[in-house]
């Protein structure tokens, strides 16, 4: 089949050279030249603005867009509203909002313009070991791109899910699982590093547990990858940054009342994981100080103060002895434990 790719990043121009080797023909478009011009190295045609991408497509026409989910999907999708035909197909490939999604479904709609939602998962290595695709749309669009779906995705690894929406909100719940697998994994092996005693070789458990142990995974595999000798990890600082998936899929726990302990937690140690200094930390740390005199650790010198309850501004409340209620906690020669 021929068909158009809006996106040429690390997901879109892999996807299309999968689609060339598979026999589709492609139309790229990407608002690099350098990009454009290597997929069209690769054999796609190269289209320089979406209007030459769409007269170069025919009815019905099926655009596939990956661009990064939000405004700069949103407006890809409404331009191509603008400018394809009653019949033609708008697939959205990114991360988006699925409730973001069924609204967009509803505004080409009116054009007749036909919307598919599809969750991709592959990342990097999706060129050659094909996408995991999630599909949400109606039968008839779905039945349009299939071609595109097969080739794109590994046997068994692609499925119409449901109705628009399905396909991104099907993928919004796998990356927050996805959160869930590398915390547990990165809490594991931090606590085998911990254990210095035994002089564990991280690498080799990790790589023996990728053959026949039940917690083997692609994750897995990636983590050998990283904890070899020669990897670099040493270098890596424990910065981790969340693309939103996973804070939505928290959000729709919330609004649904399901409880997900699990990846809730993996979404906040991501948070953790970029403050150089924690405030809540810094508060419990004074609070201890005040209510049983255990020692600070001063944030600029680096070094321990000594034990004792430091007092609070004259006129605080709660300062320490100042309600009867806490004399026990205060009491001299006392230290509360906490």
């Amino acid at each position: 089949m021929r068909i158009g790719m809006i996106g040429l990043g690390k997901m879109g121009a892999n996807m299309t050279q999968r689609l060339l080797r598979g026999g589709h023909e492609v139309v790229a478009f990407d608002l690099s030249e350098t990009s454009r011009k290597e997929a069209e190295a690769h054999g796609a045609t190269a289209a320089a603005t979406l209007e030459e991408l769409v007269g170069l497509l025919s009815p019905p026409r099926v655009a596939w867009v990956m661009v990064p989910a939000g405004t700069p999907t949103n407006d890809t999708i409404a331009r191509l509203g603008q400018l394809l035909d009653a019949g033609d197909i708008v697939v959205d490939g990114g991360n988006s909002n699925y409730q973001e999604g069924i609204a967009i479904a509803a505004d080409l709609a009116q054009q007749d313009v036909r919307f598919l939602d599809a969750g991709v998962s592959g990342g990097v290595w999706g060129l050659e070991n094909g996408y995991c695709l999630m599909v949400g749309g109606s039968p008839d669009a779905v039945a349009e791109v299939e071609p595109a779906f097969l080739t794109l995705a590994p046997e068994g690894g692609y499925a119409h899910v449901g109705p628009v929406g399905a396909g991104h909100f099907v993928k919004m719940v796998h990356n927050g699982i996805e959160y869930g697998m590398m915390q547990s994994y990165a809490e594991g092996f931090e606590l085998m590093h911990a254990a210095t005693e035994f002089d564990l070789d991280l690498h080799e458990i990790a790589s023996i547990w990728r053959y026949g142990s039940v917690v083997r995974s692609w994750l897995l595999d990636l983590a050998e990858r990283a904890l070899a000798p020669s990897a670099g990890f040493e270098h890596v600082r424990g910065v981790v940054a969340d693309s939103g998936e996973g804070r939505w899929t928290v959000e729709e726990a919330v609004n649904r009342a399901v409880p997900l302990p699990v990846i809730t937690a993996s979404l906040f140690a991501r948070f953790a994981s970029r403050q150089d200094e924690s405030f809540a930390a810094r508060l419990n740390a004074a609070l201890r100080n005040q209510f049983g005199g255990h020692a600070l650790v001063e944030k600029d010198e680096g070094r321990t103060g000594e034990a004792g309850t430091r007092p609070l501004p004259a006129g605080t409340e709660a300062a320490a002895g100042s309600d009867p209620r806490h004399t026990d906690e205060t009491a001299a020669g006392t230290r509360e434990a906490g």
